[in-house]
């Protein structure tokens, strides 16, 4: 019984996150001028959007392309608008000025071809569910109810686990698996309705060194694999730097895109935020002095 209410505890909190996520409905889900699809529409693409909240502009006159499959990694000091630039692209904001195209649509809610893995999920209260009850909401939390059993859905569930390296531990309880592992899960659950595009935010935070590069590894396996476009924010983009095609950089209401030593210069990230930065490459490193990131 008390697993049932925490199922449609649940269930509620998957409907509340769907419709933000642009995911209320039901689920089956290189450079500035990058390569597009066969109906000639990059996968993104932003021309002249500037981006308010309320009386303050997060962004300005930001104009660029990005390719399917392309693997970009969105960095920047907190509150350049790197989680409101996710919110823009799922349909849940607009942009003050300027259009916005996603797989060569207006942004809207209920994009099944958008998957997205939020910064926060309030897993605390739903830690008696097995693992595999978690990755399953991403087939089922469009819905009032739960999945009934069948050998598709099972196959599906199978797969989408296998292809984050979760199987190992399928029943398991949420309260009984790692951080990393957990971040395995929510991946899978944003991969099982298969879509072209990935929208990961922060999804490191509060993970170790360890299971960080885990994360950062298998996120560019399933791009590769998938041939999907993934968007990924971060504020430590080293990790990343053997996995990404690009960084989109913002901070001081303004962007900058390319290839990370492109834009992690001291010339582009002093332009960026409007006084001297300077940024040391060193042991396969970049280190940014002069701001935080």
């Amino acid at each position: 019984m008390r697993r049932r209410i925490i199922k449609i505890k649940l269930m509620i909190q998957c409907l509340i996150d769907k419709y933000y996520s642009g995911k209320y409905s039901p689920l089956i889900k290189r450079g500035r001028m990058s390569q597009k699809n066969d109906a000639g529409e990059a996968c993104i693409s932003m021309t002249q959007v500037s981006i308010r909240l309320g009386d303050t502009t997060i962004q300005r006159n930001m104009n660029f392309q990005l390719a399917h499959g392309e693997f970009v990694a969105i960095l920047g000091p907190n509150g350049a608008g790197e989680s409101t630039l996710l919110k823009v692209l799922l349909g849940f904001l607009r942009p003050s000025e300027g259009e916005v195209r996603v797989l060569g649509e207006t942004p809207k809610t209920g994009n099944k071809l958008i998957g997205y893995m939020p910064q926060f999920q309030t897993l605390d209260s739903i830690n008696t569910l097995r693992a595999r009850d978690i990755v399953g909401f991403g087939l089922d939390g469009h819905r009032w109810g739960f999945g009934l059993p069948s050998r598709k859905r099972e196959k599906k569930l199978d797969e989408a686990l296998e292809e984050v390296d979760a199987l190992s531990f399928p029943k398991a309880s949420l309260d009984e698996v790692s951080g990393g592992e957990r971040q395995r899960l929510l991946l899978a659950q944003a991969l099982i309705s298969d879509p072209r595009l990935l929208l990961l935010d922060e999804p490191m935070a509060s993970l170790d060194i360890s299971h960080s590069q885990e994360i950062i590894s298998l996120v560019a396996r399933v791009c590769r694999a998938r041939k999907i476009t993934v968007l990924l924010v971060t504020h430590d983009v080293n990790p990343l730097l053997p996995h990404i095609d690009q960084v989109l950089y913002l901070a001081n209401g303004q962007s900058a895109l390319g290839r990370p030593d492109e834009v992690i210069t001291s010339e582009v990230l002093s332009r960026l935020y409007g006084s001297r930065v300077e940024v040391v490459n060193a042991l396969g490193r970049r280190f940014v002095a002069g701001v935080e990131i």
